[in-house]
């Protein structure tokens, strides 16, 4: 188990705010949600309920990935966003710069998924009882010795895009679970950004499109 050190600056960044809602951009090496340990206490969610007590969350990041986070405010409206993440009514894009370059300029990889339980948090390809798991990718930049991909998860598998850019032979750099010695040497945190994130706003019906720019590790698109 590595050791908790959360970034405390920036304490909480906030992209969007109203009546309704919250967006959040979130730094890596933070938790979302507290952890069972206490000294997991410190979150994203307990950060933004110090400010705006009737935060709740609707969807996670995992610790080591950074970006848009939505979190509802009161039951009614994490009911209602609840409801558009299971229907997929959320459109979701990320950045992620990996190790290689894979052939063509775009691609889907379609592998299905399952804890591993003997290694958890960790998840692996199971074609006999792991669940549909889909996830297309475009080719943005590239370096020659790594490329920068927009991802887009169709389903919403714990630690899906890590799992597939691993299973396509191009783990994401940094990657503490999945990336092999080299790719995981490239970089000093993973390099996967959750940077737009798309939906109705469920109590205005306004389309809502937020944007989150990753820092400088991520390099140039073009």
């Amino acid at each position: 188990m590595r050791e908790y050190r959360p970034p405390s600056e920036p304490f909480l960044t906030v992209v969007y705010v109203d009546d309704a809602l919250l967006v959040l951009d979130k730094p890596s090496g933070l938790l979302t949600v507290p952890g069972r340990d206490p000294a997991h206490n410190d979150s994203l969610a307990s950060r933004a309920q110090q400010r705006y007590p009737d935060a709740l969350i609707v969807h996670r990041l995992d610790m080591d990935t950074s970006g848009l986070v939505v979190m509802a405010r009161g039951k009614e409206m994490h009911r209602q966003l609840s409801i558009l993440f299971q229907n997929r009514q959320v459109e979701k894009s990320y950045l992620a710069r990996v190790w290689g370059e894979p052939d063509g300029e775009a691609g889907e990889v379609d592998l299905p998924l399952i804890c591993d339980w003997p290694n958890r948090p960790k998840q692996m390809v199971d074609f006999a009882v792991g669940k549909p798991s889909l996830t297309q990718w475009q080719k943005l930049s590239s370096d020659g010795n790594s490329c920068l991909l927009e991802l887009t998860p169709v389903t919403g598998r714990s630690h899906q895009l890590r799992v597939h850019m691993q299973a396509l032979g191009h783990p994401i750099l940094g990657d503490p679970f999945y990336a092999h010695p080299a790719a995981l040497a490239a970089a000093p945190r993973l390099l996967l950004h959750a940077a737009m994130l798309s939906f109705t706003h469920p109590a205005s019906g306004e389309r809502m499109l937020f944007e989150s720019a990753p820092d400088a590790l991520f390099g140039k698109e073009r």
